[in-house]
C-alpha cells in the first residue's frame, strides 16, 4: 500500500515532465536580447536580501544560475493564472514567449559566469521522518536538488529557504484569486484528494523543515548585483 501511495504522484511527475518539456522546447533564447529585457526584473533579483512582502515576508527567489526552460515555464505560468502572485502575473503579461527564453537564457548564462556566489551553506540531515514522503523529489529535481532531471524544472539547493516554503505553501491554498499554484504535479506532492477531500502530505511546519532542508545544500543559485539603472 505504501508503495502504491508514492507510484501515482512519480508516475504523474514524470508524464507532466515530457508534456512540459516538448512545449519549452517550442523557443530558443538568446543571453544578450535577454540581459537588455531584464530592466524590470533586477530591481528585486538584483538585489541581495531584498524581501518581497505579499502575501507575507521573504526572500525574492535567488534566478541567476537557474535554467533558462524553467524561468520561461515559470513565467508562462505567471501568464496563464496558474501561479496568481499579482505583481509577477502583471509582468509576464507583458512578456511574449520569446521574451520569456531571452529571459531564461540570460539568467541561466549569467550564473554560470558570474563571480561572487555565496559560499555553500552546511548543509542539514534530511528531517528523518520526512525521508520516505521526499524520496518521490528526487524523480523530477534530481539526487541533489541541483540537476533536475528535465531542465523545465527548477533547481532547488542553495534556494532562500523562506521563498521555498512560502511557494510550497501555495500549493496547499485554494479558492484565492491573489495566492496560489496550481501546478498539478507538485500539487500531488503536498496535498492527497480522495473522493473529494484534500489531506496534506505535507502541513506547514514540515514544509518548513523541506525548506531549510533544501536551502542548506550546496547549489549553483545567486544573486548578482546589478545597478537599477542602464
Amino acid at each position: 500500500m505504501k508503495k502504491a501511495y508514492f507510484l501515482f504522484p512519480l508516475l504523474l511527475a514524470l508524464t507532466s515532465l515530457s508534456t512540459l518539456s516538448r512545449a519549452e522546447d517550442a523557443k530558443a533564447g538568446d543571453a544578450a536580447k535577454g540581459e537588455t529585457k531584464a530592466a524590470m526584473c533586477i530591481g528585486c533579483h538584483g538585489i541581495v536580501g531584498y524581501q518581497a512582502s505579499f502575501p507575507e515576508v521573504y526572500k525574492v527567489p535567488m534566478i541567476s544560475g537557474q535554467g533558462a526552460k524553467y524561468i520561461a515555464s515559470a513565467l508562462s505560468a505567471y501568464q496563464k493564472g496558474d501561479r496568481k502572485h499579482p505583481t509577477m502575473r502583471g509582468i509576464a503579461n507583458s512578456l511574449t514567449d520569446q521574451d520569456m527564453a531571452d529571459l531564461g537564457a540570460f539568467y541561466e548564462s549569467q550564473g554560470k559566469s558570474a563571480a561572487g556566489a555565496s559560499p555553500a551553506a552546511l548543509a542539514h540531515a534530511v528531517p528523518e521522518p520526512l525521508k520516505d514522503r521526499m524520496a518521490v523529489c528526487v524523480a523530477c529535481h534530481g539526487a541533489n536538488f541541483s540537476s533536475p532531471i528535465d531542465p523545465a524544472y527548477p533547481r532547488l539547493a542553495g534556494q532562500h529557504s523562506d521563498y521555498l516554503y512560502a511557494a510550497l505553501k501555495a500549493y496547499h491554498t485554494d479558492g484565492n484569486k491573489l495566492v496560489g499554484r496550481s501546478n498539478a504535479t507538485m500539487r500531488s506532492q503536498v496535498v492527497q484528494e480522495a473522493d473529494g477531500k484534500k489531506k496534506l502530505t505535507f502541513n506547514a511546519s514540515e514544509l518548513k523543515q523541506v525548506a531549510t532542508y533544501l536551502s542548506s545544500l550546496p547549489g549553483d543559485l545567486k544573486v548578482v548585483p546589478q545597478s537599477r539603472f542602464r
